[in-house]
């Protein structure tokens, strides 16, 4: 059982997960934020693999990876920089990003090196469910690494069941049919698709993203799932920050008062 697994069989409510974008805001600052995440009890962090097309990013990930390639972040390099800072706190650490890297990197090989890390799931959003179940799926089980589907307001119901089947780890729940990105609030239509996704009990646990940006969407989002993950309003607060260690510090505690 993967650190992820372990995470939900501990604590079913009010997960937190935090993304940021390895490589931003500067190259060699992945390894301090990764280990301040951990310092401060985090329980999932979602390290983002730049990209230079991120179609489902908003404009504050989008300009990180921008920022993160011109630095010279690769997924070769993230990888470097993690085997120099062992993951071995009990967060479950996951990647997230675009297939087209991985597959440039070679499947099995970034399967293998990411679960000789410690990493304990991936999110590659544009990895379509009859692709990874028909090539990758067996893979991804050999090296003990949970694949995440995300699910939209627009997904059916027989669809989101079938994602369901074929997942382990969790099920992404985006709020809203956007980009990600701060919103300030959630709406009520949102909340009625959080209760129909609730509702249908499904095997896998649930965090909400995309959207959740403060310490009330957070609050409101876990009244529907098992957590809610923040991304771009963390980004944000990384940017320009001349104190990686305080400006983590602050953000975290923030989002748990």
């Amino acid at each position: 059982m993967n650190k992820l697994n372990q995470l939900f069989s501990k604590k079913n409510k009010n997960i937190l997960s935090v993304y940021f974008t390895a490589g931003f805001p500067k190259l060699d600052d992945t390894a301090e934020i990764l280990s301040e995440l951990l310092t401060n009890g985090v329980d999932m962090i979602e390290v983002g693999m730049p990209f230079s097309d991120p179609l489902a990013d908003g404009a504050v990930i989008q300009r990180s990876s921008e920022q993160a390639l011109q630095n010279g972040m690769s997924i070769a390099k993230l990888f470097d920089q993690l085997k120099n800072n062992s993951i071995k706190s009990s967060s479950a650490v996951l990647l997230m990003g675009y297939l087209n890297p991985v597959l440039q990197y070679g499947m099995e090989k970034f399967c293998k090196d990411a679960s000789g890390l410690g990493i304990s799931g991936v999110i590659i959003p544009d990895l379509p469910l009859h692709e990874y179940t028909l090539h990758y799926k067996e893979l991804f089980e050999k090296y003990d690494l949970a694949n995440i589907f995300l699910i939209t307001p627009q997904t059916s119901e027989s669809r989101i069941r079938l994602i369901d089947d074929c997942s382990s780890g969790f099920i992404y729940v985006v709020s809203s049919a956007s980009t990600t990105g701060a919103k300030g609030q959630i709406e009520q239509s949102q909340e009625e698709y959080f209760e129909r996704i609730r509702s249908m009990n499904l095997k896998n646990p649930l965090m909400i993203g995309f959207g959740i940006s403060d310490s009330k969407t957070f609050t409101k989002a876990c009244e529907y799932a098992n957590g809610a993950i923040i991304g771009s309003a963390f980004v944000k607060a990384l940017s320009g920050s001349n104190d990686l260690k305080a400006s983590v510090n602050k953000f975290i505690t923030e989002i748990r008062n």
